[in-house]
């Protein structure tokens, strides 16, 4: 936990390429984010292939898991104590060649950094989404026993999919776009409807034009037309900690922005 604030931060980021946002100012905002525990999504690199000071940054505990496929997916956590326990397997050899899955666990809070994947294959068609659906079915299944039994969880990182209309700004032309088809948001639903909560929503159930990733095209983040598809899932067991959720949309470096959680620093005791 930080010695500098009364809470335990957790934060989530799609940094679109790790050796790329370092290069942006990612340990410039690292310093200054008073985060415990730092998940990031899509850092497409192999450990050994970062210099020292970003893979052992001083301070800081590293954990990384890479995809088979060089420079493809991969997640990565820097926390301030090192983990009790972290597995990075869902037991499925197509899945966990992906590098998509890392769990930590510190004290009672387990943290799942999950980067989930797109439904989009090679030619924009929906050839991913069954890989999609299976990764999410999976990890629901693993989790569940855990879950039920109220132990503390956050699943957090890029789900690629929005919820509902409300999490995206143009979802009446996006209905046949992988990310808010329905079957991938059935899925979501899923999860919603047993036992996880989504944080932000619940903390901010009115909230409206609150993405977390903007295509790269000219002007389209300057004119917010975005998606939220990154999330912090909570287990009932978590939520009972859970003080603040956050969406820092003016945090630059990347395609998404971050997004945290404050809890109860009771929560891993």
């Amino acid at each position: 936990m930080s010695s500098r604030a009364k809470t335990f931060r957790v934060y989530s980021w799609n940094v679109n390429g790790l050796r790329a946002v370092v290069k942006k100012g990612f340990f410039d905002w690292l310093k200054t984010a008073r985060g415990d525990v730092v998940c990031l999504q899509e850092t497409r690199v192999l450990p050994e292939q970062l210099d020292d000071e970003v893979r052992k940054p001083p301070r800081w505990k590293t954990e990384f898991s890479a995809a088979e496929k060089k420079g493809y997916s991969g997640v990565a956590t820097y926390s301030r104590k090192a983990p009790d326990e972290l597995w990075r397997s869902l037991e499925d050899e197509e899945l966990d060649a992906e590098g998509r899955l890392l769990v930590t666990r510190f004290g009672k809070l387990t943290i799942v950094n999950g980067y989930f994947p797109n439904g989009s294959g090679k030619n924009r068609d929906h050839s991913r989404v069954p890989y999609k659906l299976k990764f999410y079915q999976t990890l629901f299944d693993r989790l569940e026993e855990a879950k039920k039994s109220g132990e503390r969880i956050l699943v957090l990182g890029d789900l690629n999919t929005a919820h509902e209309e409300v999490d995206l700004a143009r979802p009446k032309t996006n209905r046949k776009t992988s990310g808010f088809l329905d079957i991938e948001r059935e899925e979501l639903d899923r999860w919603l409807k047993n036992g996880w909560t989504d944080t932000f929503r619940h903390l901010h159930p009115d909230a409206r034009d609150r993405y977390t990733w903007w295509s790269q095209r000219f002007g389209v983040r300057e004119r917010n037309v975005g998606w939220r598809i990154d999330y912090i899932l909570a287990s009932p067991g978590a939520m009972e900690f859970l003080n603040k959720a956050e969406i820092h949309h003016k945090v630059m470096g990347s395609d998404h922005c971050p997004i945290s959680v404050d809890l109860d620093p009771r929560v891993i005791e």
